[in-house]
């Protein structure tokens, strides 16, 4: 066994950052966890409908998290304004879901509770989240299915008419809600109506292709943002009483992601150069089920579904000679299912930071398949050659012909003839914004809800709980918390002539200007794929002490490049794609940084998080639960000061805290 907290004294990484006080979640009542969140409600003021008119809701993004929260902030009466740079509300990154969502509805009878999806979600993220948030939304869950079903989603069904479930990875249950690959779509399209019907009822405006670029902080408190008009270039102030940041994950500081291009950080970094504190960033999750890599000329990856693993089963030759034969020639005897084999129990569903682990060491081994990119073969396969035999194709292409015909569109290759080759890529951040029991960020009046915020998933997420977080979030915690706060108004309105404002919009032209002034010799996509290589080979899949320092060092290197020579083409004041680009990875550089440092300072493995020097002698992550059993929340250090580290301990109550084993 290995244990690098001996090794390295956490006194030689104060030149990265500083130590601040604790914090700690005092929202959260204290009476048995089963009850918490019904007595909360019930102390949480409230809000008479005749002064809900009087308040105004700002929300940055109409995902899952942004749609469902406006929706029913709109039908409750108050004033929302809802944000978001597409061109509509429902083409936000959530339609790209495809697997499922998760419910303990225990409809299968397979011994699925409240509990036990709360158990496995404080598991599957390896100990590293917070146990009231995680159970509240295990409660809630059941919620959602009613809520989606009401609103028509057309969730699949079994010969009898009942909504069907599947596993996903991390659990022994079926508890997996889904409508076939298109879960997300079908999700996203339920809420976008929900909130459609409240613009139409003019509880909602939309303020569509707008981007959040500041967050307007009037004596400590928000009160609205900057955002600039996508279409004419023109930078406009919106004030409100409370603002919410629904802005989605960072995957896309790798460069290479299954994100959508336009995905970024910036509404969610504005936010922490402002005071909110930033958790966890270090914590990004790996998606085993991807398309694999097939070379440089990429500009994102494809997702295939978790699911797939419920009947495809993932091998490798065992003898690296036989990786460049036909899949189909490679006798039984002669493959190593080597989930099955390391990890009995559990098998393909095991937790996706295992098993993307597992088939990296795979390739590094030399067993992987697939054409080389490089001097490697990245891709192991996903058969179903013996479900399609034991099924029938009929019940294969009824459960998963979207997906299927997907691959077959990008690859070339017919999954119901040869198996399907997959690696894993970057997919979700676990880490964001620092929330408490109410969502609320450090910054009174700014609260962040789904994959903006830090506070379900741990170190790790399992599969189909991202769309259980986000619709949770917005559909039942977020209405429920911040009307204790909105109850305090109505608030003493704000002009746009005063001083925080002005400097807000100041802020804003004056980082546009400069952008626009450089006039240097490299791209804006040139910067960002160097930060994604330099992010994927020392932050990714596997870290270690000596790398992270180089990727601090690399990446402040090409932040500096980047003020002196980024080129910026067009103007400022019309449709400027270019300079979108450049604001965001100006943001990622420095969210780059953080991630790295954070990485670095936490001296152990848990999760998505892998440091080489803390494993186990099977070579598992080994945590250190006496040194870093914590949220870690980073302070903005100003322009030129070190990160400040803020830890909230994680007191485990009602779960027994130990080494996690899916064996």
């Amino acid at each position: 066994m290995t244990d690098m907290t001996d090794t390295l004294n956490s006194d030689a990484l104060r030149e990265y950052f500083s130590e601040g006080e604790p914090i700690a979640d005092t929202r959260a009542p204290e009476m048995p966890i089963d009850k918490m969140w019904t007595q909360h409600q019930f102390d949480s003021a409230l809000v008479n409908p005749n002064n809900r008119r009087k308040l105004d809701v700002i929300i940055v993004g109409t995902g899952l998290a942004g749609a469902s929260a406006a929706a029913t902030m709109g039908e409750a009466g108050y004033n929302v304004k809802s944000f978001f740079y597409q061109d509509s509300a429902r083409r936000a990154h959530s339609i790209a879901a495809q697997g499922g969502i998760n419910a303990a509805k225990n409809y299968n009878d397979d011994g699925d509770s409240t509990y036990r999806l709360f158990y496995d979600t404080v598991k599957g993220g390896d100990y590293r989240s917070r146990e009231t948030n995680v159970y509240r939304l295990a409660q809630v869950s059941s919620n959602i299915i009613d809520q989606c079903v009401a609103q028509g989603v057309p969730f699949a069904r079994d010969y009898g008419g009942l909504l069907d479930n599947r596993s996903f990875g991390g659990v022994q249950v079926a508890r997996t809600f889904y409508a076939a690959g298109q879960t997300g779509q079908q999700l996203l399209i339920g809420a976008y109506q929900a909130m459609e019907r409240q613009v139409a009822a003019g509880s909602v405006t939309e303020y569509s292709r707008h981007e959040m670029l500041e967050v307007i902080i009037v004596e400590g408190v928000a009160r609205g943002i900057i955002a600039r008009d996508m279409v004419t270039g023109e930078i406009e102030t919106h004030l409100a009483d409370v603002v919410v940041l629904a802005s989605g994950g960072y995957g896309n500081v790798f460069f290479l992601s299954t994100n959508a291009m336009g995905c970024n950080v910036t509404a969610a970094w504005r936010a922490h150069r402002k005071g909110a504190y930033f958790a966890n960033p270090c914590y990004t999750q790996i998606h085993p089920t991807c398309i694999p890599v097939s070379g440089d000329h990429q500009s994102k990856l494809t997702l295939m579904s978790e699911s797939l693993r419920n009947d495809g089963r993932i091998w490798v030759p065992k003898r690296a000679e036989d990786c460049e034969k036909d899949p189909r020639e490679i006798a039984e005897e002669d493959r190593d299912y080597y989930l099955e084999r390391i990890y009995p129990a559990f098998g393909n569903l095991v937790p996706r930071d295992i098993a993307s682990r597992q088939a990296k060491n795979m390739c590094d081994e030399g067993r992987g398949v697939g054409p080389k990119v490089g001097d490697f073969r990245r891709g192991v396969y996903l058969d179903f050659a013996s479900a399609i035999e034991r099924l029938g194709r009929p019940a294969i292409e009824a459960k998963y012909g979207n997906l299927f015909d997907m691959y077959a569109r990008i690859t070339g290759e017919d999954p119901y003839q040869v198996p399907m080759r997959i690696y894993p890529a970057v997919h979700y951040t676990m880490g964001g914004l620092w929330v408490d029991y109410d969502l609320r960020t450090s910054v009174e009046g700014l609260y962040s809800v789904g994959e903006a915020n830090f506070s379900d998933h741990g170190a790790n997420r399992l599969g189909a709980s991202s769309l259980m977080q986000c619709l949770a979030d917005g559909y039942f915690v977020l209405p429920n918390t911040i009307r204790d706060y909105l109850s305090k108004g109505p608030f003493e309105k704000i002009s746009e002539d005063h001083p925080a404002v002005v400097e807000a919009k100041s802020s804003v032209t004056e980082r546009i200007d400069t952008l626009m002034s450089i006039n240097g010799e490299r791209s804006v996509d040139s910067f960002h794929r160097e930060l994604g290589h330099i992010m994927w080979e020392y932050c990714g899949m596997e870290r270690t002490e000596e790398g992270l320092r180089k990727a601090i060092d690399l990446i402040r290197s090409l932040k500096e490049e980047f003020w002196r020579n980024v080129r910026v083409l067009g103007s400022a004041d019309t449709l400027n794609q270019s300079l979108e680009k450049a604001g965001r990875v100006a943001d990622f550089l420095e969210l780059g940084e953080l991630m790295c440092i954070d990485a670095l300072h936490r001296r152990e493995s848990c999760g998505g998080h892998f440091r080489a020097e803390s494993v186990t002698d099977d070579g598992e992550a080994l945590r250190h639960d006496d040194e870093f059993a914590y949220v870690a929340a980073w302070e903005f250090g100003a322009e030129d000061g070190a990160p400040v580290l803020h830890k909230e301990d994680l007191n485990y109550k009602f779960i027994e805290l130990k080494q996690r084993s899916y064996k």
